[in-house]
């Protein structure tokens, strides 16, 4: 039997309050998903003025950063080198904006946003992430 690291209720408002200080000071409306390992979602926070498609859009990059376990810009830069058979994949949110959090080489959880451009959104799944002091 193993043991490993879980997302806490505390953990994921930790991410979410680092990841809305990040859009904030950047002046970005963007929404903001916190799934577990298995691509659910934890926590959903749609800040003032961001496009309602975004609420749907962040949770599946979050998804399949979980799932995945790598960061959604893998899927988005394979179909746009070419491969876009990959679209028949099984799960949606394969732009960049998605992105796992890791615990000794486990994947525990991911944080996805959605509402700016795609590196934009990245940078603020990683400020939440960062929160944690991994």
């Amino acid at each position: 039997m193993k043991t490993r690291q879980m997302l806490t209720a505390e953990d994921v408002k930790k991410i979410a309050a680092a990841a809305e200080a990040e859009a904030l000071a950047n002046k970005w409306a963007v929404t903001i998903a916190i799934a577990d390992d298995g691509g659910h979602l934890l926590g959903l926070q749609r800040l003032d003025g961001a496009p309602p498609i975004s609420a749907h859009i962040a949770p599946a990059k979050a998804r399949a950063a979980a799932l995945g376990q790598r960061e959604s810009k893998v899927y988005e830069d394979t179909v746009n080198n070419g491969r876009t058979s990959f679209l028949s994949a099984p799960f949606d949110g394969m732009l960049e904006g998605g992105v796992p959090i890791i615990v000794d080489g486990v994947t525990i959880g991911s944080v996805g946003v959605s509402g700016v451009k795609s590196n934009e959104d990245a940078q603020i799944a990683k400020a939440g992430i960062a929160a944690l002091g991994l």
